[in-house]
């Protein structure tokens, strides 16, 4: 929110260091996000007076004037000389006060004053209108801007206009809608610094000769539940016209472009009391026998409405909208209806004040795409019970300001009220949660200043409070009754109030202690034990850790071809579309990353990211939710060199991570098998293994299906695993055994065999040590040959180094042969092979 220091001082003594005043409202939970000068695209443009105007020797509608500029136009000896001006207007005369342009003046739009010459005539500045400076249009001014005659000369002109500001640029946090106005800013500033807040006071003048606005407007709330307040207002006769000066200032300054009085208005008593409004056109809205009937309902599936902003916005029954007799003519809380704006031949105004419902409003806002400044209030909780008043206070603005009148009464219609929250406030308990001393006057003094009220509480409550054996117990002057007003909705715990309290104070008043008790050495336990290895493992194979998003696109998975047939966690009030589910794996949040990295220019890529997933779980309200760790590889692992090409990244590159992982965790005789096409249809089905251990399934490893990354818009290849935490947690095993280096020579032995083109590696590895028995202490594959002529066709050969070797004895050829001839006859009767020569 921006909030002009300038409008602020209007309500509440501000402090005169910007600087302090900024760090106190950090400390205090408002954070100042930026801090901007106004007045500054003003600069070398000064009041002056009209000396002289002539007509130009060379134009028949320019004229040559001198320019009383003060000091800012002087001779050698510094007296000050008026300074020579070409202009093309035509509504000014010798005398007038006008604004001038100095060479060197930078005007909005970037347009550079220089010394020109004009038709022949040197020219040193410019005489500017007001649409040349930037500011609104006033009406029936056509040419330079003139002042008034009491304009002082050689003055800046930002500094007599008032111009000259200094906008804070707050975070506000979304529980203080109260902060989202000028009149919250200035009860938190004068809570801060015990300073006092100007209210304006609420008086409307009506006009006794209109029809009551009883007779002309009609409210209905067809859903309680999505509006607690509706109140209008009639005004007539209005004229719509550019806003005066003060009136665009103060709209300008909040970050938002004058519109005209009307609508000006609306956003005026929006960033001063944080209570959006919205004025229809009565003879948009209105039926034939003149009457308005405005109804709060919900939207109709199918029902369309063209929004302000020229969109044609899908309704639907979860959105709240307010119709007429004509049809709809807003959403409510969030923006009005083309068909129902004001325009220059508006005359009579419907003007709303209402309070609607937070949820409804939000999720008609987030469904929409379209948010506002009045859906930001709503969604935060509008305080219903300044409504009517602050309704009253715009009409009697809007008359003021568009030379209309204000009918008779108001039409308010109100459902449950909000009611004044009381809270016990416990000095004792303060004291001993926040190590604070402090005394009953000083909460009181406190709390009062942010519009809460205090009374001492009774001594039998004190004790219902505390119970009788707590030590907390206080009597009745240590316990207060705090009544929370209704514009602080996040006051409604003790603890709350313990935290205003502090945060006013200071938390720079606790005085450092040391925790009383004996200490405890804190042990992680073993899921944080593992997080932590599994991260220095991806680490040190040169992953980089990533966090994305629990939600998740549902295009995603049917791009990928994921999760085929699961039905996804769908949320009730998704941030937008695109994060409307549950994510069921974290490899599509990792792809969205690759895409991201390439589209900025990073090629080589390799993320890890350690989070939960989420599965539906019929049944239960809760879903199965579990830990899986998940890691992409993409680009090249070496770069291209004078001396070797780049090299990408393969499966092999992914299996080795997974490797490197499982040694480092110490889970061993962990195997890897060809993937289930039909399962995992989202991986190349030549390049992929599902990864056990025993015959628990750990995860997968593998290259994406090149269709899945073209639908996400990634390049290249990518290679992929996913793990899962819990199973990774009961395989590790937390103790090494250790056996004795060997003392008798092995013996080294070599097989080639032939098998079919669909017998796996893994398969004949195992066969091969399942063969060996226990002599066989390693079997290691060191080539694979595929040629028609030499193995045939659909054959492949696999090439083993074996080696044997006894913890008891030197093995003799013999015995070595003999066990050799063995393995090769029953792994060659297991697996159809033949030994290749």
């Amino acid at each position: 929110m921006k909030v002009s220091l300038k409008w602020l001082s209007e309500y509440v003594d501000v402090p005169s260091d910007v600087k302090a005043f900024c760090d106190r409202l950090d400390v205090t939970g408002t954070g100042v996000e930026g801090v901007a000068q106004t007045g500054a695209q003003f600069n070398k443009v000064i009041c002056g007076k009209v000396l002289s105007k002539v007509p130009h020797p060379d134009s028949d509608h320019m004229f040559v004037t001198t320019i009383d500029v003060g000091a800012y136009h002087t001779d050698e000896q510094g007296n000050p000389q008026p300074l020579q001006v070409v202009c093309g207007a035509q509504n000014f005369n010798e005398g007038d006060h006008v604004v001038t342009a100095l060479c060197g003046a930078i005007l909005p739009g970037d347009f550079a004053i220089k010394k020109a010459k004009k038709r022949g005539v040197w020219s040193f500045g410019m005489n500017c209108s007001r649409s040349e400076l930037g500011l609104p249009p006033r009406e029936g001014e056509d040419g330079i801007m003139i002042l008034p005659d009491d304009a002082p000369v050689g003055v800046p002109f930002a500094e007599y206009a008032g111009l000259a500001d200094t906008i804070l640029d707050l975070e506000i946090t979304p529980n203080r809608p109260d902060c989202l106005s000028m009149l919250g800013m200035a009860r938190e500033v004068g809570a801060m610094y015990k300073r006092n807040v100007f209210t304006p006071l609420f008086d409307v003048e009506e006009d006794s000769a209109l029809t009551p606005a009883s007779k002309q407007v009609n409210v209905e709330i067809a859903s309680p539940d999505r509006a607690k307040r509706y109140t209008a207002r009639v005004i007539e006769g209005v004229k719509i016209a550019p806003s005066p000066d003060w009136l665009a200032e103060r709209v300008i300054s909040a970050g938002t472009r004058s519109i005209n009085n009307v609508v000006d208005v609306t956003n005026y008593i929006m960033y001063l009391f944080g209570q959006p409004l919205h004025a229809f056109d009565f003879s948009k809205i209105s039926d034939d026998q003149g009457v308005a009937h405005l109804c709060v309902r919900a939207a109709h599936d199918g029902e369309t409405l063209e929004t302000l902003d020229g969109e044609m916005r899908q309704l639907t029954d979860d959105m709240t909208v307010i119709s007429s007799s004509r049809g709809i003519a807003a959403l409510a809380g969030v923006m009005g209806g083309a068909d129902t704006e004001i325009t220059d031949q508006t005359t009579k105004i419907v003007l709303e004040a209402a309070a609607f419902n937070s949820s409804h409003t939000s999720r008609t806002s987030r469904n929409l795409g379209l948010m506002s400044e009045a859906s930001l209030r709503f969604e935060r909780i509008v305080d219903d019970n300044p409504v009517g008043d602050i309704c009253d206070f715009a009409a009697a603005l809007m008359a003021q300001v568009t030379g209309g009148h204000v009918a008779p009464g108001r039409v308010d219609v109100y459902h449950d009220a909000t009611q004044e929250c009381c809270v016990p406030f416990r000095i004792k308990r303060f004291e001993s949660m926040m190590g604070l001393h402090i005394t009953a006057d000083e909460v009181i003094d406190t709390l009062e200043r942010l519009g809460c009220s205090c009374t001492t509480h009774s001594a039998d409550a004190a004790t219902s409070a505390t119970g009788a054996n707590n030590p907390d117990a206080a009597t009745s002057a240590d316990v207060l009754d705090v009544v929370c007003p209704t514009f602080r909705p996040d006051l409604t715990r003790e603890i709350d109030l313990y935290e205003e309290v502090l945060r006013l104070v200071g938390m720079d008043s606790i005085t450092p202690t040391l925790p009383a008790g004996e200490g405890r050495l804190a042990v992680r336990t073993p899921e944080q034990q593992l997080s932590r290895k599994l991260g220095e493992v991806l680490r040190s194979c040169g992953l980089c850790e990533t966090m994305t998003y629990s939600f998740a696109d549902p295009s995603d998975n049917e791009k990928l071809h994921m999760n085929v047939g699961v039905e996804p966690l769908r949320l009730l009030n998704p941030i937008n579309a695109e994060q409307s589910i549950l994510r069921e794996s974290i490899i599509p949040g990792l792809l969205h990353s690759v895409a991201y990295n390439q589209n900025h220019g990073v090629d080589n890529i390799q993320l890890y990211e350690i989070g939960e997933v989420f599965r539906a779980r019929p049944g239960h309200k809760k879903p199965y939710e579990t830990l899986k760790v998940a890691g992409v590889l993409a680009g090249c692992m070496t770069e291209k060199a004078w001396n070797k090409p780049a090299l990408a990244f393969d499966f092999f590159d992914g299996k080795g991570v997974l490797e490197t992982l499982f040694c480092a965790l110490n889970i061993p005789g962990v195997t890897f098998a060809p993937v289930n096409v039909d399962e995992s249809p989202f991986l190349h089905p030549g390049c992929a293994a599902d990864v056990f251990f025993g015959k628990t399934k750990l995860g997968w490893v593998g290259q994406i299906h090149p269709r899945g990354l073209r639908a996400l818009d990634v390049q290249g290849s990518v290679i992929a695993f996913e793990l899962d935490f819990k199973a990774l947690l009961c395989a590790a095993q937390t103790h090494r055994e250790y056996c004795d280096v060997p003392v008798y020579p092995g013996v080294s032995m070599d097989i080639a065999l032939v098998v079919d083109e669909d017998v796996s590696y893994q398969s004949v590895l195992q066969a091969l040590l399942s063969a060996g028995g226990k002599l066989l202490v390693r079997a290691h594959l060191f080539d694979v040959y595929r040629n028609e002529q030499h193995v045939g066709a659909h054959k492949k050969s696999l090439a083993f180094s074996l080696l044997y070797r006894s913890p008891e004895k030197t093995l003799s050829s013999e015995e070595v042969a003999k066990i050799h001839a063995r393995l090769v006859k029953k792994v060659c009767a297991q697996l159809q092979a033949e030994v290749r020569d």
